[in-house]
């Protein structure tokens, strides 16, 4: 079986990150399937919502999955074209702030451990399906350590994600200011150093 490409594109907010996928999916010439993660819960977000929708080409294909990206994945990734999904960290707050996920009063270690069990079969739908897999993350480590412990959670939340998907990923590329570049390639990793003796 022939697997697709997987990409991972990051940046900050309005950094240009949604544009720069678009534009990669458009360039890969296949039918894309455009996987939107967002719910429209008021009239901003429908908005916000609107604004990509109307930027998009009228013969993509939308499927709006606000929860079980994974299972979408494996649905519309089985057959060879372009899936591109935006976003990764709108699908992780909304994991987040289900007060009934994985169960009623899950505490935050619960969550995180749930989580972190989607994001891998989210990453092993994606390596196993035959479409090109674009998916776009925020980073979002780079501002201050946030004041509340929610905060926290989705920082770690999202950093441990954007960390495993990237790992997993042919391609990573950071945008910023609306410039992107490949970083994978470039990436210098020496994590078998020991400090001991230094």
């Amino acid at each position: 079986m022939n697997r697709g490409k997987f990409i991972l594109v990051l940046g900050g907010a309005r950094s240009g990150k949604s544009e720069f996928a678009e534009s990669l999916a458009f360039q890969l010439g296949m039918p894309v399937t455009y996987v939107a993660t967002a719910a429209a819960g008021d009239e901003e977000m429908s908005r916000r919502i609107e604004k990509h929708r109307s930027r998009r080409p009228a013969r993509w294909n939308t499927v709006e999955e606000p929860l079980l990206l994974p299972e979408a994945v494996q649905r519309h990734g089985a057959e060879p074209g372009v899936l591109l999904i935006d976003c990764l960290t709108v699908w992780l707050t909304n994991l987040l702030l289900d007060d009934n996920i994985p169960f009623a009063g899950a505490g935050e270690p619960e969550k995180e451990e749930y989580i972190q069990g989607r994001v891998e079969e989210l990453a092993a739908f994606t390596a196993a399906g035959k479409a090109h897999v674009i998916m776009v993350a925020n980073e979002v480590g780079l501002g201050i350590v946030p004041a509340y412990p929610l905060g926290r959670l989705f920082r770690d939340v999202a950093g441990r994600a954007n960390r495993s998907l990237a790992a997993r990923a042919d391609q990573v590329y950071l945008v910023t200011a609306g410039l992107a570049m490949e970083i994978k390639s470039k990436a210098v990793n020496n994590w078998g150093h020991s400090f001991r003796n230094s």
